[in-house]
């Protein structure tokens, strides 16, 4: 079997885009050579790599195999390519870490900053996933640590507690549940909401369990921001989920009422998490044990 670069980073552009036509562009290739490459995969392995379904491409038994480990392969040059243009520009070494939201926006930032400051020649590269996607990630090898949900782990992950990330419902102060100390997030059913871009991996996990309990989301504005989020709540435009710890700062100097929401979706323990800590590379090491002393 023969695969170079290319054909890895098209099939796994196929795979995230749901079409040859989306993973052709991704990599911008024309779309028939990105069919022939597909076929020349497929010829190569002896076995169909995507079916057509309803939704578009989906990989099959043996694509979701080969997509496994080309995430690994395309991570691992990728680490590659900016651990050498780090020696090039002085530094010595990098850490790929995966955040969901909350973590990347209110828990991440002051912990980095402090191990970054202590190690100048180390660089972390945080990138935002959903927690379900960052456990896939981190079982594959696709990164060396994430910052997840607990309950999104599976047993077998690695973890440490870092802290707790309740998410609370922040209202205009006077308006129609501005008086509730806590709410079920069902009775929110055809409420104005602001929210997070529909990109973003908390907005995912809110809109998931809104589904399951049949509320539809109606949102007056998105936002990438929970401060431009809360100012928003703050004008009347409607409501919003965030983080404890981001309504609480906006509370201190925005007319919000935070409100807390009884499912326990909205309880979550925030875990660092690895394949194995003992395995890790010593700047990952560095960062962990900094992380663990962080730790609320």
């Amino acid at each position: 079997m023969r695969f170079d670069l290319v054909d890895l980073q098209l099939f796994v552009a196929v795979a995230d885009g749901g079409s040859i036509t989306a993973g052709a562009d991704r990599v911008h290739l024309a779309l028939a050579s990105a069919s022939a490459r597909i076929k020349g995969l497929e010829a190569a392995l002896g076995s169909a790599l995507v079916k057509r379904g309803r939704r578009g491409i989906e990989p099959t038994a043996a694509g979701e195999s080969l997509l496994a480990h080309a995430r690994i392969i395309l991570h691992n040059v990728e680490a590659m390519r900016g651990d050498l243009a780090a020696y090039a520009g002085g530094a010595k070494a990098s850490v790929y870490l995966l955040a969901n939201t909350s973590g990347l926006s209110e828990h991440l930032p002051k912990a980095l900053a402090a191990f970054l400051r202590e190690h100048p020649d180390i660089s972390v590269d945080v990138e935002e996933r959903e927690s379900a996607d960052i456990a896939a990630a981190i079982a594959t090898g696709a990164a060396d640590l994430g910052f997840a949900a607990e309950h999104a782990l599976p047993d077998h992950m690695e973890r440490f507690a870092f802290s707790e990330d309740r998410l609370m419902l922040v209202a205009p102060r006077h308006g129609e549940f501005s008086g509730r100390r806590q709410i079920d997030f069902q009775a929110l059913a055809g409420c104005d909401f602001v929210g997070l871009t529909s990109t973003t991996a908390l907005q995912s996990h809110i809109a998931r369990h809104a589904a399951r309990l049949g509320v539809r989301l109606r949102f007056r504005a998105r936002l990438r921001d929970f401060d431009a989020i809360c100012q928003m709540v703050a004008a009347g435009v409607g409501m919003a989920v965030v983080p404890e710890a981001a309504a609480r700062r906006c509370a201190g100097t925005m007319p919000i009422a935070m409100i807390r929401i009884r499912d326990a979706w909205a309880n979550r323990s925030l875990a660092i998490c690895a394949r194995s800590f003992k395995t890790l590379p010593r700047p990952a090491k560095l960062l962990v044990e900094h992380l663990r002393k962080a730790a609320q």
